[in-house]
């Protein structure tokens, strides 16, 4: 069963998973991906501190996907 690692990404820099999960295919990360960033939205909606965040997704033979969180706003903050 393949190892996958969730590499976080922001303005801050990388932090590397050292870790890592193993799933079945490449379908059970991305489910992965997609519960972390829809936590990590629900903890940081109401903050002031919005940044965008990317989970980079690889397994040892290298990258496999991103997922992203990203905030824009057309008009400035109040």
């Amino acid at each position: 069963m393949p190892r996958y690692f969730f590499d976080i990404r922001d303005i801050t820099g990388l932090y590397p998973d050292e870790e890592g999960m193993e799933f079945v295919d490449q379908r059970g990360a991305e489910i992965e991906a997609s519960r972390t960033l829809a936590d990590i939205a629900k903890n940081v909606a109401s903050s002031d501190d919005r940044t965008d965040l990317v989970i980079e997704v690889r397994t040892d033979g290298g990258p496999i996907f991103k997922a992203a969180l990203i905030f824009e706003t057309k008009s400035p903050k109040q």
